[in-house]
Protein backbone atom coordinates (compact mmCIF):
# COMPACT_ATOMS: atom_id res chain seq x y z
CA UNK A 1 0.00 0.00 0.00
CA UNK A 2 1.46 3.38 -0.95
CA UNK A 3 1.24 6.59 1.01
CA UNK A 4 -1.21 8.18 -1.46
CA UNK A 5 -3.87 5.46 -1.21
CA UNK A 6 -6.63 6.13 1.30
CA UNK A 7 -7.05 3.81 4.24
CA UNK A 8 -10.47 2.21 4.09
CA UNK A 9 -11.79 0.02 6.91
CA UNK A 10 -12.96 -3.33 5.58
CA UNK A 11 -16.10 -4.99 6.80
CA UNK A 12 -16.16 -8.68 7.31
CA UNK A 13 -17.15 -10.70 4.25
CA UNK A 14 -19.09 -13.12 6.43
CA UNK A 15 -21.30 -10.42 7.85
CA UNK A 16 -22.49 -9.41 4.37
CA UNK A 17 -20.13 -6.43 4.16
CA UNK A 18 -17.95 -5.34 1.25
CA UNK A 19 -15.14 -7.51 -0.06
CA UNK A 20 -11.63 -6.09 -0.23
CA UNK A 21 -11.93 -5.44 -3.98
CA UNK A 22 -15.26 -3.61 -3.54
CA UNK A 23 -13.83 -1.49 -0.73
CA UNK A 24 -10.79 -0.54 -2.83
CA UNK A 25 -13.04 0.35 -5.79
CA UNK A 26 -15.25 2.59 -3.66
CA UNK A 27 -12.19 4.26 -2.11
CA UNK A 28 -10.75 4.98 -5.56
CA UNK A 29 -14.09 6.39 -6.71
CA UNK A 30 -14.16 8.76 -3.73
CA UNK A 31 -10.67 10.03 -4.49
CA UNK A 32 -11.29 10.39 -8.24
CA UNK A 33 -11.16 13.96 -9.55
CA UNK A 34 -14.15 15.53 -11.32
CA UNK A 35 -14.45 15.19 -15.10
CA UNK A 36 -12.97 18.13 -17.04
CA UNK A 37 -12.27 19.32 -20.57
CA UNK A 38 -8.70 18.96 -21.82
CA UNK A 39 -6.82 21.67 -23.72
CA UNK A 40 -7.78 20.38 -27.18
CA UNK A 41 -11.47 20.23 -26.29
CA UNK A 42 -11.43 23.73 -24.79
CA UNK A 43 -9.68 25.12 -27.90
CA UNK A 44 -12.46 23.70 -30.09
CA UNK A 45 -15.22 25.00 -27.84
CA UNK A 46 -13.68 28.45 -27.38
CA UNK A 47 -13.10 28.74 -31.14
CA UNK A 48 -16.83 28.35 -31.81
CA UNK A 49 -17.69 30.53 -28.80
CA UNK A 50 -15.29 33.31 -29.85
CA UNK A 51 -16.75 33.48 -33.36
CA UNK A 52 -20.27 33.96 -32.00
CA UNK A 53 -19.05 36.53 -29.45
CA UNK A 54 -17.45 38.47 -32.33
CA UNK A 55 -20.85 38.48 -34.06
CA UNK A 56 -22.37 39.93 -30.87
CA UNK A 57 -24.74 37.02 -30.30
CA UNK A 58 -23.23 35.40 -27.20
CA UNK A 59 -21.84 37.30 -24.23
CA UNK A 60 -20.98 34.98 -21.36
CA UNK A 61 -20.09 31.40 -20.49
CA UNK A 62 -19.68 29.15 -17.48
CA UNK A 63 -17.76 25.92 -16.97
CA UNK A 64 -18.91 23.36 -14.39
CA UNK A 65 -17.02 20.22 -13.42
CA UNK A 66 -19.07 17.48 -11.79
CA UNK A 67 -18.18 13.97 -10.69
CA UNK A 68 -19.79 12.41 -13.76
CA UNK A 69 -19.67 15.16 -16.40
CA UNK A 70 -18.19 18.50 -17.48
CA UNK A 71 -20.48 21.27 -18.76
CA UNK A 72 -19.69 24.40 -20.82
CA UNK A 73 -22.77 26.68 -20.69
CA UNK A 74 -23.29 29.50 -23.19
CA UNK A 75 -25.36 32.58 -22.28
CA UNK A 76 -26.80 35.46 -24.28
CA UNK A 77 -26.85 37.54 -21.10
CA UNK A 78 -25.45 36.71 -17.70
CA UNK A 79 -28.83 36.78 -15.96
CA UNK A 80 -30.52 34.30 -18.30
CA UNK A 81 -30.69 30.54 -18.62
CA UNK A 82 -27.99 29.08 -20.88
CA UNK A 83 -28.80 29.01 -24.61
CA UNK A 84 -26.71 25.90 -25.09
CA UNK A 85 -24.78 23.47 -22.92
CA UNK A 86 -21.87 21.48 -24.28
CA UNK A 87 -21.55 18.41 -22.09
CA UNK A 88 -18.89 15.74 -21.79
CA UNK A 89 -20.13 12.42 -20.36
CA UNK A 90 -17.28 9.87 -20.42
CA UNK A 91 -19.72 7.26 -19.10
CA UNK A 92 -21.59 7.35 -22.47
CA UNK A 93 -18.46 7.05 -24.62
CA UNK A 94 -19.24 3.56 -25.90
CA UNK A 95 -22.96 4.13 -26.40
CA UNK A 96 -24.06 7.47 -27.87
CA UNK A 97 -20.75 9.28 -27.56
CA UNK A 98 -19.15 11.31 -24.81
CA UNK A 99 -20.16 14.74 -26.16
CA UNK A 100 -23.52 16.39 -26.64
CA UNK A 101 -25.02 19.83 -27.25
CA UNK A 102 -28.17 20.55 -25.26
CA UNK A 103 -30.54 23.43 -26.12
CA UNK A 104 -32.20 25.75 -23.59
CA UNK A 105 -35.28 23.57 -23.17
CA UNK A 106 -33.24 20.46 -22.43
CA UNK A 107 -33.49 19.03 -25.94
CA UNK A 108 -30.36 17.20 -27.08
CA UNK A 109 -29.50 18.91 -30.37
CA UNK A 110 -26.58 16.67 -31.28
CA UNK A 111 -24.42 13.99 -29.71
CA UNK A 112 -21.44 11.95 -30.80
CA UNK A 113 -17.96 10.62 -30.25
CA UNK A 114 -16.07 13.50 -31.92
CA UNK A 115 -16.36 16.98 -30.37
CA UNK A 116 -15.56 18.79 -33.63
CA UNK A 117 -18.47 17.04 -35.37
CA UNK A 118 -20.83 17.73 -32.48
CA UNK A 119 -19.94 21.45 -32.43
CA UNK A 120 -20.81 21.84 -36.14
CA UNK A 121 -24.43 22.33 -35.08
CA UNK A 122 -23.38 25.64 -33.45
CA UNK A 123 -21.39 26.96 -36.44
CA UNK A 124 -23.30 29.31 -38.70
CA UNK A 125 -23.11 28.73 -42.40
CA UNK A 126 -22.85 31.81 -44.60
CA UNK A 127 -26.15 32.64 -46.27
CA UNK A 128 -26.61 33.96 -49.77
CA UNK A 129 -28.19 37.36 -50.15
CA UNK A 130 -30.24 37.98 -53.27
CA UNK A 131 -30.48 41.47 -54.62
Amino acid sequence: MSETEPIVPLRSYRSGGATEAEATRSANAAVRAPISFDRKELNLILGVYGARVAEGEWRDYAIDFHRDRAVFSIFRRTSEMPLFRIEKHPKNTRRQGAYRVVAAGGTIVRRGHDLAQVLKVLIRRPSLVSV
